[in-house]
This record gives structure tokens, C-alpha cells and sequence, in this order.
């Protein structure tokens, strides 16, 4: 439910991706106080949106009645919760509403940029991060962005996921003799593969509860090898093209990843769009 044109008469809209906000803050480059709060309110709704989607997700498990037009129906009622959520006296529009006339102010009349929205600015809070992160996504960044360039799956969506599939780094998998297999995600090696085999004990979810199991997982020659393996899988298999149409949202691309049975963690997707926006956070600390 995207608003027709980002204007002071817009209050029940909705931005329904994070696209239809630079359409909003270029009408809150005029300084128009009002066009500012609308701005800012769009953003929270925009926010609070996926908010619910992603509590939504974390507790509501799918049954009988996860029909698409069930889907539907939950995604219209959560837009309008958004709505209703958004504006509120001491809320994030308030927060929001401030940092966009301290930009609009500080670039001055007539500026070519365009203010910029920060939900960690507005909040004065960012996700909290950690050394090894930080190591590890500078580690893959280069690599994961070369493949992001060749395939349009973004680089902090891979490298996010290979942190939580790896512990960022401190639960690789192992070949028998503690060489590295390079393997990022967790790929098994299933019949059709024809490469390096590396076997270990994982924690498989059977009907909900963590079991160990041996499984043989692929093996590659270097960091690189595995992203692209990944890429291939995501963009080659009929299993996950909604997730390459999610890619506009990292909260809907891990939800179509864990709908496609990624992976066996019933906490997939939650736990994954955390990973991405924690890995978004130190790739803009990284290039500022």
C-alpha cells in the first residue's frame, strides 16, 4: 500500500519498501516542518511493519490455514497496525522527525544530498556488535561483494548468513584432520555432489527439538569458492525463487529461505535478519 505522492495529505499511507522512502525524503528536502513529520512517519510505519512481521514469524507456526490468501490477509492487517502504530506523542517519528531537520539545517537550502534516515541515529542505539564480527565481515567482504556483482544477491545478505551459519567464524566446518573446508553456509553434500567431502556431527531440529546427527557437508579450496556455490544454489534452484524475489527486504529473504527449508531451525529467520542487519551496521561503520 504505497502512498500515491509522498505529501502532508498522505497520513494513511503506508511505505511498503524501503524504495518508496527516498520518494519521501525528497519531499522533506523543502524544509516544510509538516512534510518532514509525514517523512518520518512513513519510516516508522515502514518500520513497525516488519517489526510485526518479524514476531509474527518467530511465534505463529505454519499449518492447514498458511494459504496465500491467509498470507495476505496478515500481511494487509499488519500494514494497518503499522499505520496506527506510527505518529504516536514520544515514538520513533518524534526521534526520526528531529534528525531529518538537523540534516535538512546542517546541509542548508537548495543542497543537492539527500537527508538520510538512520534508525540507529534516531534511536541513539545500534545492534549490538562484537570484534569477531567486525573481523569477520571485513575477512569477506571483498570476496562476497564480486559475488553479489555476478549474481544480485547482496553481499551483506551472504556474509550475514555465513556468520550465523559459522558463529562469525568460530565453529567452521572441519575437515577430520582440522583442515578448513571453506564451507560458509552449511552446504551438505548431497548425491548430485561431486567435490571435497568434509563429515562432522551437527545439531539437526526434528519436529522442533535439536538432535545430533553426522552429516557430510561440501568442501572447497577457498572462501570465495563457497560463496559463489552458495550464490549458485540460491539463484539455480526452483526451491528458492521467492527468496531471490525477496531481496528488496532481509527480514522476507531469510523468511522465504526458512519457508523453503534452509535450514531446520524453527528461529531460522529471526535469527538470520538479525545477522544481516548486524553485518549492514559494521559494513557502514567499516566504509565511514
Amino acid at each position: 500500500m504505497v502512498p500515491a505522492a509522498p505529501s502532508a495529505s498522505t497520513g494513511q499511507g503506508l511505505a511498503a519498501d524501503a524504495r518508496s522512502l527516498d520518494a519521501l525524503k525528497l519531499a522533506a528536502k523543502g524544509s516544510d516542518p509538516q512534510a518532514v513529520r509525514e517523512a518520518a512517519k512513513q519510516f516508522e510505519s515502514l518500520f513497525m511493519r516488519e517489526l510485526i512481521k518479524s514476531m509474527r514469524e518467530a511465534t505463529m507456526k505454519s499449518g492447514l490455514m498458511d494459504s496465500d490468501g491467509e498470507k495476505l490477509g496478515t500481511d494487509l492487517l499488519d500494514q494497518q497496525f503499522a499505520v496506527q502504530l506510527a505518529g504516536m506523542p514520544g515514538g520513533l517519528t518524534d526521534a526520526i522527525t528531529r534528525q531529518l531537520s538537523q540534516q535538512i539545517r546542517t546541509a542548508g537550502p537548495g543542497s543537492a544530498s539527500m537527508p538520510t534516515l538512520s534508525l540507529g541515529g534516531a534511536l541513539g542505539a545500534r545492534v549490538k556488535t562484537s570484534a569477531t564480527q567486525e573481523g569477520f565481515v571485513a575477512e569477506h567482504t571483498a570476496a562476497a561483494q564480486r559475488v553479489a556483482q555476478d549474481t544480485g544477491i547482496p553481499a551483506e545478505f551472504m556474509i550475514g548468513q555465513a556468520g550465523h551459519e559459522t558463529g562469525w567464524g568460530r565453529s567452521e566446518i572441519r575437515h577430520g584432520d582440522g583442515s578448513n573446508s571453506f564451507n560458509l553456509f552449511g552446504i551438505k553434500a548431497t548425491a548430485g555432489w561431486t567435490g571435497k567431502v568434509a563429515t562432522i556431527t551437527t545439531t539437526e531440529y526434528v519436529d522442533g527439538e535439536p538432535r545430533k546427527v553426522s552429516a557430510k557437508f561440501r568442501a572447497y579450496d577457498s572462501y570465495e569458492a563457497s560463496f559463489r556455490d552458495y550464490a549458485r544454489l540460491i539463484s539455480e534452484s526452483p526451491r528458492y525463487a521467492q527468496a531471490r524475489a525477496s531481496t528488496a527486504s532481509a527480514s522476507a529473504y531469510a523468511s522465504e529461505l526458512q519457508r523453503a527449508g534452509y535450514a531446520t531451525d524453527p528461529q531460522y529467520a529471526s535469527k538470520l535478519s538479525r545477522a544481516i542487519n548486524a553485518t549492514v551496521q559494521l559494513q557502514r561503520a567499516q566504509q565511514a
